[in-house]
């Protein structure tokens, strides 16, 4: 190796860095082939960001630093303009840092765009959203962390439709994989092309008291699997509900009528690290008898608050958002306590409070009944609650921490359909 270097030039030498092709690994290094999607998956840290950042160097760069390269008009689509600004343009393995001085493209903050010194153009996009990409058009795209991506299917389709410049578009998708319509079908098409490889693979510049932390806490659960070896996880066994059957259940609007409902699952503590606490809202329409009503999820909009007073704030705004009747909260750890915050709060809310009695999976079941019977649907897509959704089986909750989203979900439906269903059967019943 020292007689190696000795034997650059000084110009060599500088430019060594930059040669990606010496320091790439094989996962990071474009396959070969006629092909127009090429997805990274990856654990965290297995260096997917450098490997879709150097790819946009190889589109972009020519011979010389003003010479053009294969790529003039690029894409580049993040979960939101500041994620996209802060990893794929600014981060220590964006485009910035991994460009030589000589290349180094100029930041146009006014335009979020980069301008490279041979004229080249890389615009930022938001996948929040997908109507800024109806009109432009590019001859390359990288897309970053597609499979956690709230609009994902409508960004991915507006960008698909717009690029149509040059000989052979392409892109670069970099993402930890999440089992997720839109990434399933992008894998299964002729076209993409995948590598992959787990957070290991990059270890030489990670730190190695982070590699031996998570693979003890995480190296034998299904979110380890995921999120360090990169692996496309499929549905859990005994699973309640089961993804193919939430993406064929979305709707794109409320319907007429329905009454809206806001639940809350608290966490048992107010602090930065307390599990999330649960809100979410669902419309209710409760037209003739009880086999006939139907539901549609709305929102989810759990948060991890450092404060009781911070998801009671949360929870207020959804309520007023959507209009809601009524906002019921489960009070089993908090007691009269949550009562107490969501009035100080808010005064205005029809509040109610409800009580478990039985197991999680217990009440759950009948929820998922419904799912079965086609009478809940959703409206776009609502990831992290589907994906709580899915680790829940019958032999329990799969997932990390508790199944907070799920609860809330549980306890709205509960509220809306199966209380009131017992009650038209039964009226001396009041509620579940």
């Amino acid at each position: 190796m020292d007689a190696f270097l000795e034997s650059l030039s000084d110009q060599a030498l500088a430019a060594l860095p930059y040669i990606f092709d010496v320091w790439a690994l094989p996962h990071q290094l474009p396959p070969e082939g006629d092909w127009r999607t090429w997805v990274i998956l990856g654990g965290r840290g297995a260096g997917k960001t450098r490997a879709g950042a150097e790819w946009v160097r190889m589109m972009v760069e020519g011979g010389t630093a003003e010479a053009p390269g294969r790529a003039r008009r690029l894409a580049l689509v993040g979960e939101t303009y500041d994620q996209a600004l802060a990893v794929m343009v600014k981060g220590e393995s964006g485009i910035l840092a991994c460009s030589p001085p000589d290349r180094r493209p100029h930041w146009v903050a006014g335009e979020r765009m980069l301008v490279w010194p041979n004229g080249a153009e890389a615009r930022l996009y938001s996948a929040h959203d997908p109507e800024a990409l109806r009109g432009p058009q590019f001859d390359a795209a990288w897309v970053d962390e597609l499979a956690k991506w709230k609009r994902a299917q409508d960004t991915w389709d507006m960008l698909q439709f717009g690029l149509r410049l040059g000989r052979h578009p392409q892109q670069v998708v970099t993402t930890t994989p999440r089992n997720v319509a839109v990434l399933k079908d992008l894998l299964t098409r002729e076209n993409t092309v995948m590598t992959s490889a787990p957070t290991e693979a990059n270890r030489a510049y990670l730190a190695p008291s982070f590699l031996d932390d998570v693979r003890e806490r995480y190296g034998n659960t299904r979110l380890g699997r995921q999120e360090l070896d990169g692996e496309l996880l499929e549905d859990v066994d005994g699973a309640l509900w089961r993804r193919a059957d939430l993406d064929a259940a979305r709707v794109e609007a409320v319907p007429d009528g329905a009454r809206v409902i806001v639940a809350v699952d608290p966490p048992v503590t107010g602090h930065d690290g307390s599990d999330a606490c649960g809100i979410v809202v669902v419309g209710v329409v409760r037209d003739g008898p009880p086999e006939k009503w139907h539901a549609v999820v709305i929102e989810d909009c759990s948060v991890r608050a450092a404060t009781p007073q911070g998801w009671a704030e949360v929870a207020s705004a959804a309520y007023h958002r959507h209009g809601a009747g009524r906002m019921v909260a489960e009070v089993n750890q908090g007691g009269d306590l949550v009562e107490t915050i969501m009035r100080q709060t808010d005064p205005l809310v029809n509040y109610r409070a409800v009580r478990a009695s039985r197991g999680k999976v217990a009440r759950a079941e009948p929820v998922a009944a419904l799912y079965e019977q086609g009478r809940v649907r959703h409206l776009g897509a609502l990831p992290e609650l589907e994906d709580e959704m899915c680790k829940m089986a019958l032999t329990g909750f799969e997932g990390r921490g508790s199944p907070d989203r799920v609860d809330a979900l549980v306890w709205a439906l509960t509220d809306g359909m199966l209380g009131p269903a017992r009650a038209y059967r039964n009226p001396a019943v009041r509620t579940l």
